[in-house]
C-alpha cells in the first residue's frame, strides 16, 4: 500500500483496455509480499463504476479473494454486465494475474429514491484528536513497526480509539468483541463520488479482521496469528466522503475453524449511518506461540 493518498489515487486510475476490461497498476516501493486486499476490491469497484451511468450509486458490494495477488505485475479486471435495470444495475468482476482468477466481486448499483429512513445511533466515543495514532500504537511493538506503517499505510489518517480485550470473559459471553476507530484519507480527494466510494473500499479492509482476534488477545500482526481476507461486503447507506472522520464500530459475533467474522456499523462524525461492512477472514494459529 503506498504511503501517499497521491500515490492512491494513482492506483484508482485505471486503464482501458477494450470494452469492460481494465488494467491496475501496483505501488512502487511496497515491502508487502501479496497484494493488499482493500487495493484490489477498490480497483475492481472503479471498473465496475466506470461502466454505469452516473446517476448509478453502488449500494452493495459482495467480494471474495480467492488467491494472492502478485504485487510485481498489473491486475486486469473484466467486467460483466450481468444487467441494466430500471432501478438497478448489477455488474460482476473478475480479477485476473498469470492466467487465474484471483478476485470476484459482484456490485449492484441503483438510482436515487425517496423511501422511509432510519439508522442506529452512533455509540459515544472519544473525538478523533482525543485518540491515538496508529503510528503510535505500532510504536509498543519497536522502531521497526513505526516504520513499516509509516511507509506503508501512511496515506489514510487512522486513530485507534480502543477495544475491550478482556481476560476473564474469552468466550465473549458477558460482552461482545469491539474494536473502534476512526480514519480518513490524509489529505483531499478529488470531488468525485465514484473515487471517494473506492477509497473508502480500499482503506474498510485494513482493520476489520482484528476485531476477531480481540477476545483471544491477539493482534493482525503477530507472528501467531496467519491472517488473511476470505470475503468482504459493504453496503452502502448514504454518501461516503473518505477524506473526513469516518468512525469504524467493529464487533465480531463468532470465531471457529481458523476463520473469524467481524461487522462494523461506519458513521460520519455527525453521527450519520455511512456503511455497513461485515468481513469473515483466515485467522489460523501459526506454530509460533
Amino acid at each position: 500500500m503506498p504511503a501517499s493518498l497521491s500515490d492512491v489515487i494513482g492506483l484508482l486510475d485505471l486503464e482501458q483496455l477494450e470494452v469492460g476490461l481494465y488494467r491496475g497498476s501496483q505501488p512502487e516501493g511496497s515491502s508487502l509480499k501479496r497484494v493488499f486486499g482493500g487495493q484490489v476490491a477498490a480497483q475492481a469497484l472503479m471498473a465496475a463504476q466506470l461502466t454505469v451511468p452516473e446517476e448509478r450509486h453502488v449500494h452493495s458490494l459482495h467480494l471474495y479473494f480467492i488467491l494472492g495477488g502478485d504485487p510485481s505485475i498489473p491486475i486486469v479486471y473484466d467486467v460483466e454486465n450481468v444487467r441494466d435495470g430500471r432501478s438497478f444495475t448489477t455488474r460482476r468482476v473478475a480479477a485476473r494475474q498469470h492466467g487465474e482468477i484471483i478476485f470476484y466481486m459482484t456490485a449492484s448499483f441503483q438510482v436515487v429514491e425517496d423511501g422511509w429512513e432510519h439508522q442506529d445511533l452512533m455509540p459515544d466515543v472519544p473525538s478523533p484528536d482525543d485518540s491515538t495514532l496508529m503510528a503510535d500504537i505500532m510504536g509498543l511493538r519497536g522502531q521497526e513497526a513505526v516504520d513499516h506503517w509509516r511507509n506503508e499505510w501512511s496515506s489514510f489518517d487512522i486513530r485507534y480509539i480502543g477495544d475491550n480485550r478482556a481476560t476473564d470473559d474469552p468466550q465473549r459471553v458477558l460482552v461482545p468483541a469491539v474494536q473502534r476507530l476512526w480514519f480518513r484519507a490524509n489529505g483531499e480527494l478529488p470531488d468525485s463520488r465514484i473515487v471517494h466510494n473506492a477509497a473508502f473500499t480500499y482503506i474498510s479492509d485494513l482493520s476489520l479482521l482484528g476485531a476477531s482476534l480481540v477476545p483471544h488477545g491477539q493482534f493482525i500482526g503477530s507472528r501467531k496469528v496467519q491472517p488473511a481476507s476470505l470475503d468482504h461486503t459493504i453496503w452502502f447507506h448514504r454518501p461516503i466522503q473518505a477524506d473526513e472522520w469516518l468512525l469504524y464500530d467493529q464487533t465480531s459475533p463468532s470465531a471457529s475453524g481458523a476463520r473469524g467474522l467481524s461487522t462494523a456499523r461506519v458513521f460520519s462524525q455527525d453521527g450519520a449511518l455511512i456503511a455497513t461492512v461485515a468481513q469473515e477472514g483466515l485467522i489460523r494459529r501459526t506454530g509460533d506461540r
